[in-house]
């Protein structure tokens, strides 16, 4: 599954409050506020996806992630590897160590958090 910015943006915000109606997500928003359709539109394209769902108040929604953060990042991650690096997750922290600059010290506790996980 794979988001624009603006319904990565509104998904945030539901994995935040973990339910909400439109018009909290609006209020939600830094200022310039988005328009009240625009986030519902967005809302229900994310509905068609299959990451939201919705219990409905009379003529009103509230709306709820059906997948949690953890699931996208993954998912994105795992899209990234696989576009960009050729599928090689050490070619992939390769870059990271690269491109960020990380020193010996970030690393090593990076390889310690990492051992602590297989535990």
């Amino acid at each position: 599954m794979e988001f624009t910015k603006a319904e990565e943006q509104v998904m945030k915000l539901l994995w935040k409050k973990e339910k909400a109606f439109v018009k909290e997500l609006v209020q939600l928003f830094p200022d310039p506020k988005p328009a009240y359709n625009t986030v519902s539109t967005i809302v229900r394209i994310l509905e068609k996806k299959g990451a939201v769902s919705h219990e409905a108040f009379g003529k009103t929604h509230q709306y709820y992630p059906l997948i949690t953060q953890q699931q996208y990042r993954k998912q994105a991650l795992s899209r990234i590897i696989s576009d960009f690096f050729k599928g090689s997750k050490s070619q992939l922290v390769a870059h990271l160590i690269r491109e960020e600059n990380m020193d010996v010290g970030e690393l090593d506790s990076l390889l310690k958090e990492f051992k602590n996980t297989q535990k």
